[in-house]
């Protein structure tokens, strides 16, 4: 990985918020979940939509400042192959920060990403060496469910999907696929599994949301 310049590793970004010692969640082992601000797509039921509240933020952090305050789990994290798991919002909107903690963070640490893949290529190739596992929420491949559900095109994250597989790392993606109430059905959710094994997925997270109030949630 090339070496970066000292400023990189003082750049800040937003976070919505950090959650620890999560097991069996987001990753390997017990992880640390790291969850930017900002998003690329609006999701009709976005389950983080503090993530995009112009309004709200935790705080700002660097680089630096983040391996300082996960390194009280680094025993944790090297017992149990665990780490950090980056997510959102999108967290590929910030490539070049997760480039940095990757060349800062010991590297026993389980780095994990979940993100939608609804970003340019260049952004993902930008941390592609930084990654152990990935976690892509697909929601549906059908061009239309997609693009009524998240306003967002199925055919960049597809895309961004298909170069991932390209590279060779295909076991080590878990691609999510909900059952979301009004948007899709049973039969879509087959066929866009389908689809994803042609291409040469063999992990998934399927599931429902369920309506609780006047918010969806995701049903076990």
């Amino acid at each position: 990985m090339q070496a970066m310049n000292t400023t990189d590793y003082e750049l800040e970004v937003p976070l919505i918020g950090i959650g620890r010692h999560r097991l069996g969640i987001d990753g390997k082992g017990v992880t640390t979940l790291v969850s930017f601000h900002g998003c690329t797509l609006r999701c009709r039921y976005c389950l983080n939509p503090q993530g995009l509240d112009p309004d709200y933020m935790c705080r700002m952090v660097t680089p630096t400042e983040l391996i300082d305050e996960l390194m009280q789990d680094d025993l944790y994290f090297k017992a149990t192959d665990g780490g950090v798991c980056f997510s959102g919002g999108e967290p590929l909107r910030h490539a070049d920060f997760i480039k940095a903690f990757r060349e800062l963070a010991p590297p026993e640490w389980h780095v994990t990403l979940e993100t939608s893949l609804h970003v340019p290529n260049q952004q993902l190739q930008c941390v592609f060496p930084c990654i152990n596992s990935y976690i892509v929420d697909i929601k549906d491949t059908s061009p239309d469910i997609y693009h009524r559900y998240t306003g967002g095109l199925a055919g960049l994250a597809l895309s961004n999907l298909q170069w991932l597989i390209d590279q060779g790392v295909s076991d080590d993606i878990i691609v999510r696929l909900p059952l979301i109430p009004g948007y899709n059905t049973t039969d879509d959710v087959a066929r866009s599994r389908r689809c994803l094994e042609a291409m040469g997925i063999v992990h998934f997270d399927e599931f429902e949301y369920i309506k609780d109030l006047e918010t969806f949630k995701r049903q076990p």
